[in-house]
């Protein structure tokens, strides 16, 4: 941690901000005082737009309580306009057959629900869909027109620019949009290309700090990265902007859509929305109208979350808000449950008897003598609003409890069990309230027909503060039992002096793998996989690494060679299959492949590991050098893991294949 702040901090110091002309029109210091709130449809759709799609979300915000959540701006980005300008004036047309009523009505549209409308062009002379004409070159009258159309916001993106300066471009826009007399938030968005965070701050009003977003987890915590360090480059007014939100879209789990939405949150991003609303499913709408967590983004004190500790995916952001009180989340980026925690003290807020703790997505209060904790299943977020109080005494005890199940094959995560084998569950609470606790205990249920033999249960008449109650107990899944993920239940059953019995429970979630390959020869590609990750999309069977959605690549080809069989992926990924002691080796020929953009850029290090040992490594490969094979021993190994690791200059375009990948079993 001391490294990374060591960093952060040389980093800040070295920042050598462009000089803005002397005569420059800063943008309107009015507006996006907090980070904007609203929507954009790219994410979901695409060039798939039209007028009627753009007033059905404007209509969603009113009638699912967007609008009363906070959220404002309904933007249409690219392939809103005609492929060529009016010829008579040089303005910007709508798309007569996507926009027919023309894009004034439709800001009418919006405007008369009480919301706002947000419009989009490039930096260049095309936008990046190159279906209509860009801004660059035109900047006054474009804006102009933007104006007389009532626009409200303005994504200004870095397509097609010729190689021009950033600062020259994004400055030109600004000076037109000020130029026009109409307040309009200015969104540059080159994509971090230029630190943007340097020089924004005079520009627009906020920046984007990363290429695009995806609905994908290893993207989100990738952007996550980039983003988090550049903390005091933001504030009222100018914002660093990690892309849109993609909770809704529908490829990520609930507890990884929280997680995006919480760390956006208290990073003061900006919360665009970039699903089609008419889609989002209840429970995910119940994560973006969460208006306690709104309002920590929404603060006015205007600070983004700092990092304040990140150790092996155990990260803590705090941020300080108008009222005194601290935000503070907890993330948990690890593949296995984590309890983490932090304290008053680390959070800067002042001494006190008792702290008042409010967990945002639970909406409660707790007590507690100093120390903030959650126990969190694999990408979870808890976040909550601290305070020094007087009156802490009036709620409900912190009281952590945790499930953690003891690892049983080593480089394999713990929540992964092979039937028919033992593990050990532990539950473990600890009190965290200044007041003592009574008739502490812990319990624990496994599903319907495990074997659960009970090895310890402490019990305490009196838990005091910082006082931990644990059982163990040792769990086997029947040999014949259903393949998939299944649901351990533990529980702390407590007495609060005065108010009566209290229980804390917990779950976690274990794995069952499917039954190991048969003998022979196999292809890994027609094994089952067992968990899988991948850096831009899924691992892929047969074919290339294509798009993030999955099921887009192409023939698997290394250098020019092509193999009918094999695995796509893109660093950093790892897949882990079942073997279950049965195979003897594994052999395949790995490199990149040419599904690359034209920059000729990727480069990984492949890597094969039989339970924890790593059998064979590729070292660096690149665009340019033929496939090579690789072959290891999986003698007596329950799990094989294949992975593709970054090799130090970034992850764009790093899609690696296990071609023509084979076990012998």
């Amino acid at each position: 941690m001391r490294a990374l702040l060591t960093a952060l901090a040389l980093v800040a110091a070295s920042v050598v901000v462009p000089a803005l002309p002397a005569s420059a029109a800063q943008p309107d210091p009015t507006l996006a005082l907090t980070p904007p709130m609203g929507f954009n449809n790219w994410n979901t759709t695409g060039c798939d737009i039209n007028e009627q799609m753009i007033r059905d979300m404007a209509d969603i915000f009113v009638t699912k309580g967007l609008k009363d959540a906070g959220y404002q701006y309904v933007n249409v980005d690219d392939c809103w306009a005609d492929a060529t300008r009016d010829p008579a004036t040089g303005r910007l047309r709508h798309h007569p057959v996507r926009f027919p009523s023309g894009m004034k009505a439709l800001a009418d549209y919006v405007h008369a629900r009480g919301l706002k409308f947000g419009i989009y062009t490039s930096a260049g002379t095309q936008t990046c869909a190159k279906t209509m004409p860009g801004a660059l070159d035109h900047e006054e009258i474009d804006a102009q027109t933007f104006a007389d159309w009532g626009v409200d916001y303005l994504k200004y993106d870095n397509c097609n620019n010729q190689g021009r300066p950033a600062l020259e471009r994004y400055t030109k826009m600004r000076d037109a949009l000020k130029k026009t007399g109409r307040p309009i938030v200015y969104s540059i968005c080159e994509w971090g290309q230029n630190k943007p965070w340097e020089w924004g701050k005079g520009v627009g009003h906020l920046w984007r700090t990363t290429g695009d977003i995806n609905d994908t987890w290893s993207k989100t915590v990738e952007i996550l990265k980039l983003n988090a360090p550049l903390d005091a480059y933001a504030g009222p007014g100018h914002w660093n902007d990690p892309d849109m939100l993609e909770v809704g879209n529908g490829r990520q789990s609930t507890v990884e859509y929280q997680s995006h939405f919480a760390l956006w949150s208290i990073m003061a991003a900006p919360l665009l929305i970039g699903a089609d609303l008419r889609k989002v499913s209840a429970e995910h709408f119940d994560i973006l109208r969460n208006k306690e967590i709104i309002a920590i983004n929404q603060d006015k004190l205007g600070v983004q979350g700092k990092v304040i500790q990140q150790k092996d995916g155990h990260w803590v952001f705090v941020k300080p808000l108008a009222n005194g009180d601290k935000a503070v989340a907890l993330f948990n980026e690890s593949e296995v449950n984590a309890t983490i925690s932090t304290s008053a003290r680390d959070l800067g807020l002042p001494r006190s008897v008792g702290y008042t703790v409010r967990d945002l997505w639970q909406h409660k209060n707790f007590q507690s003598a100093g120390k903030i904790s959650a126990s969190l299943p694999p990408h979870g977020t808890a976040i909550f609003r601290v305070k020094a109080s007087q009156d802490w005494y009036r709620y409900e005890p912190a009281i952590d409890t945790s499930l953690d199940i003891a690892a049983q094959i080593a480089g394999i995560p713990s929540t992964i069990t092979p039937a028919g084998e033992p593990f050990v569950a532990t539950v473990t609470a600890t009190n965290q309230a200044p007041v003592p606790v009574l008739n502490a205990a812990t319990s624990f249920v496994a599903p319907a027909g495990w074997k659960v033999e009970q090895l310890s249960s402490e019990r305490a008449p009196v838990l005091l503060t910082s006082q931990s109650v644990q059982g163990k107990w040792r769990v086997t899944p029947p040999a014949g039992v259903v393949p998939g993920a299944h649901v351990l239940n533990g529980s702390l059953g407590v007495t609060w002096v005065g108010h009566g019995k209290l229980s804390r429970p917990v779950d976690a979630g274990v794995l069952v793998p499917g039954a190991p390959p048969s003998g022979g020869t196999l292809w890994a590609s027609d094994v089952k996989f067992t968990t899988e990750r991948s850096g831009y999309g899924p691992v892929e069977r047969d074919r290339s690494n294509g798009g993030y959605v999955g099921g887009d690549g192409k023939t698997l080809t290394i250098n020019g060679k092509t193999y009918e069989k094999g695995l796509g992926a893109h660093a950093n990924a790892e897949l882990i299959l079942y073997v279950g002691g049965r195979c003897t080796s594994f052999s395949s020929d790995v490199g990149i492949d040419d599904e690359r953009d034209v920059n000729q850029l990727g480069s990984a290090i492949f890597e094969v590991w039989a339970d924890g040992t790593k059998v064979a490594s590729s070292g660096l490969r690149t665009w340019r050098d033929d496939a090579v094979s690789i072959a290891g021993s999986l003698q007596g190994a329950k799990f094989l893991r294949l992975v593709v690791n970054d090799s130090g200059d970034g992850v764009r375009f790093d899609r690696g294949d296990f071609a023509g990948a084979k076990l012998t079993c």
